[in-house]
């Protein structure tokens, strides 16, 4: 196994807070998928639940090497949760196809927030050769 690439991502838990109130629903189908945004809106807080997967989709995005745009759009990173609660990205659309492309073989990933900000890392691993 060998690292492709790395990305990590840091953001302001008010900015997902603002854009939640501000467009609501609208902010969720943009930017989550409806697993993650039905996950993210049973906590007591969304905020901070969807600051996190914004954070960890950038990290995705920058560890592809792409940043989010045609490479690799929002809705083409999914985090999803092992019944542990170990986070873990499933890559679909043109997320996979780069994958593929690129030889990456699997993408880890960490989240971590607190009240005021969220953070995620993620690893692109690949076959060594």
């Amino acid at each position: 196994m060998s690292v492709v690439g790395i990305g990590v991502d840091i953001i302001e838990v008010a900015r997902i807070r603002a854009s939640l109130e501000r467009h609501g629903e609208r902010f969720h189908a943009r930017i989550c998928t409806p697993a993650e945004a039905e996950y993210c809106t049973r906590m007591r807080d969304p905020a901070p639940f969807f600051a996190a997967r914004f954070a960890a989709k950038e990290a995705v995005s920058k560890a592809l090497g792409t940043g989010i745009g045609a490479a690799c759009g929002w809705l083409d990173i999914e985090v999803r949760r092992k019944a542990s609660g170990e986070p873990f990205i499933v890559l679909h659309g043109a997320g996979a196809e780069t994958t593929k492309r690129l030889g990456i073989s699997q993408v880890l990933v960490s989240l971590s927030h607190t009240e005021h900000y969220a953070c995620a890392q993620a690893v692109a691993v690949g076959e060594s050769t």
